[in-house]
């Protein structure tokens, strides 16, 4: 127990560190259902008018500018400094393949939590961490630095998006949300994206992979374990079995990111053992996702 403790402690002071390098960046596109929403630079808490977003069933009907309907013939509602005040909502993936054993999965998953924590106040954001697994929790300490958050559990069997049908997050309204997932899990990536995306002024989805979930496994007699379920497989993989691992996964990898592009997210890809050997986070900044200090 000490030992698994000690080294969430290194991964995440690692992430730290590499964090006060970057400042998070606000993604400008919108997720569907979104229109017009701009978060500020500062945090405030002042009833300042600041901008509009689409009207939607069960807003109050004071919010309704009237002016811009009689211009643009749209309903929209009036957003004001303490709706829009910079939050980040980080959701990790607790599933067991976030910690795939003879990887750096989990050290980068959680080094990368740190980074978008430290990044984030690096950006003037406030920002809560949670975790999904049996249900999706905000993590104890997750609204203070990462080396004060409770130690990640990654032991769940079942899938992100399960977890959060099963358990709606109490988010922040108008917050940017971050995923951390490996995302490999069978499924229509909409369905986990409406969840993230609903009442959220940006969504962005980080996909962490091991080397090992990327290559191919070695020709022969292989021993699969289902990280999931921990079930053995005996297979031969040949090259054409080589083959149709790759070129499933490559297909999963489309479908999110057609997905992402149709609910309005922003999806970046990194290998884990090239980020821990560096922390350049390179796909990051070309994505928008950061920016250097």
């Amino acid at each position: 127990m000490n030992d698994g403790y000690d080294s969430h402690l290194r991964h995440l002071a690692a992430g730290e560190q590499a964090g006060s390098r970057f400042v998070l960046m606000a993604p400008r596109r919108s997720p569907l259902g979104v229109a017009g929403a701009n978060i500020s630079n500062r945090p405030g808490a002042s009833l300042e008018f600041r901008d509009h977003r689409e009207y939607q069933p069960g807003d109050d009907l004071r919010r309704i500018d009237w002016s811009a309907f009689a211009r643009t013939d749209r309903l929209t509602v009036k957003l004001y400094q303490e709706e829009v005040s910079p939050h980040l909502d980080l959701l990790i993936d607790g599933s067991r393949s976030m910690a795939l054993e003879g990887s750096a999965k989990l050290e980068a998953t959680l080094g990368l939590a740190a980074v978008f924590a430290v990044s984030a106040s690096n950006a003037g954001f406030s920002h809560c961490a949670w975790q999904a697994g049996e249900g999706c929790r905000r993590i104890e300490g997750g609204t203070r630095p990462p080396l004060e958050w409770a130690m990640l559990d990654f032991s769940y069997s079942g899938s992100l998006s399960d977890s959060l049908a099963r358990t709606r997050p109490q988010w922040r309204n108008r917050s940017i949300r971050v995923l951390l997932s490996d995302l490999l899990w069978p499924g229509d990536p909409l369905l986990t994206l409406h969840n993230l995306c609903r009442d959220a002024s940006a969504i962005v989805v980080v996909q962490i992979l091991a080397a090992a979930d990327i290559e191919a496994p070695e020709h022969g007699n292989v021993r699969l374990v289902d990280s999931e379920s921990g079930d053995l497989r005996e297979v031969f993989v040949d090259a054409s079995t080589a083959r149709r691992y790759t070129d499933a996964l490559e297909r999963h990898r489309q479908n999110w990111s057609r997905a992402c592009r149709q609910a309005g997210a922003v999806i970046a890809s990194i290998v884990a053992e090239r980020v821990v050997q560096d922390w350049k986070l390179e796909e990051l900044l070309a994505a928008g996702i950061l920016g250097a200090v």
